[in-house]
């Protein structure tokens, strides 16, 4: 195998290590807002269980297209929770039944969400199938969490 071809391996084992990662972090920020949206109280319920359920319908489309990203390259996504939890970026949450602890939990995965979909683009190294769909979710991201920081004030 040539040298070219050696780096051109790693970095597509890194790739799909990623984006099952990616995978399972969407997985565990998908149950956490159906655990806000199930359990929001307080004056702001109406308005935030709406948002919360775009959400969280936002986050099963993105899990589908990550886990069909990583067969398309010819991997097998994980798919157990077992897996999910232990690869996740983010922490599951608990109990969050008040609104600003709600945004801020959402605030801080799409944190961590945005920046580890720009160090996996790195990764994709010319692959602009996954650079598109990671750019998508990017965009769709940063515009939600500037509006979810506007409303933390």
């Amino acid at each position: 195998m040539a040298k070219k071809d050696k780096k051109k391996s790693a970095d597509d084992s890194k790739l799909i290590q990623e984006l099952n990662q990616l995978l399972a972090t969407y997985q565990v920020f998908y149950q956490n807002l159906r655990g806000i949206h199930w359990n929001i109280k307080g004056q702001n319920f109406f308005d935030l269980h709406v948002k919360f359920e775009e959400l969280y319908t936002d986050a099963q489309l993105k899990i589908d297209e990550v886990a069909e990203r990583i067969l398309t390259l010819g991997h097998q996504p994980l798919h157990t929770y077992s897996d999910y939890l232990k690869q996740s970026l983010v922490k599951e949450a608990k109990n969050i039944t008040k609104d600003v602890d709600a945004v801020r939990m959402i605030t801080e995965n799409l944190t961590i969400l945005i920046k580890f979909e720009k160090a996996t683009m790195k990764h994709a190294d010319g692959d602009q199938s996954t650079e598109d769909l990671l750019t998508q979710f990017i965009v769709y991201q940063e515009k939600t969490l500037w509006m979810f920081k506007a409303w933390l004030g």
